[in-house]
């Protein structure tokens, strides 16, 4: 992969110390889809809810979603290569707005991380908060409203630890999910706890 050609496309981008850059670029529909098509059909990835779909139909869904004016997807990449896609929406001019009262800067997300070729301590923190970190750096997004699985522990986990309040559950056509909540104040006092129990932790192997 040409990494001149991912960095002039880059719409964001985080230096992470002792990790590296991570870069968010716009979706390049041709280009992904045959990577998308492998994430989104693995059996980790059976959340996603298009572990059935043929590469055909997961263009034309990407596509779909790609032609809405409140939706846009991006591609996460790192060290030149995609490592993860997410999707975000206006949440006022989404079918959320239809289960809790709707602010005008709330804005929804969704995450796949892909596969990993080998494991790397904090990938996955380090992924999310980069698109936390994107999200909370747009002047008109306030909130961030999230609805996994109520079945997706290991989102559910994530989410908590960035600062998501969960509110309720609520029943979407193809599942029973989450409704959950992140303001920018949210996420700073968590990364506020975060730091100060990695303080401690440090304190406690140094005596």
């Amino acid at each position: 992969m040409n990494e001149n050609t991912e960095i002039s496309n880059s719409l964001f981008s985080r230096v992470i110390e002792d990790f590296g850059t991570i870069h968010l670029r716009h979706l390049d529909i041709d280009r992904d889809i045959d990577t998308i098509y492998d994430w989104v059909t693995r059996p980790y990835a059976n959340f996603w809810g298009m572990s059935d779909m043929s590469i055909d139909e997961t263009l034309l869904e990407y596509k779909r979603l790609s032609a809405l004016k409140h939706y846009d997807v991006y591609i996460g990449i790192y060290n030149d290569k995609p490592i993860f896609l997410m999707e975000k929406y206006k949440a006022s001019e989404d079918r959320i707005a239809s289960y809790y009262a709707v602010k005008d800067g709330d804005h929804g997300m969704h995450i796949l991380v892909g596969p990993s070729e080998q494991r790397i301590t904090g990938f996955t923190w380090n992924v999310f908060t980069t698109i936390l970190e994107y999200f909370f750096n747009k002047p008109n997004v306030d909130r961030i409203v999230v609805e996994p699985d109520v079945r997706n522990e290991k989102i559910h986990v994530l989410n908590k630890k960035a600062g998501f309040k969960y509110q309720k559950e609520i029943e979407l056509p193809e599942k029973r999910a989450s409704l959950a909540f992140c303001t920018r104040k949210d996420y700073e006092d968590a990364q506020e706890r975060l730091q100060e129990k990695n303080q401690r932790n440090d304190q406690y192997i140094h005596i």
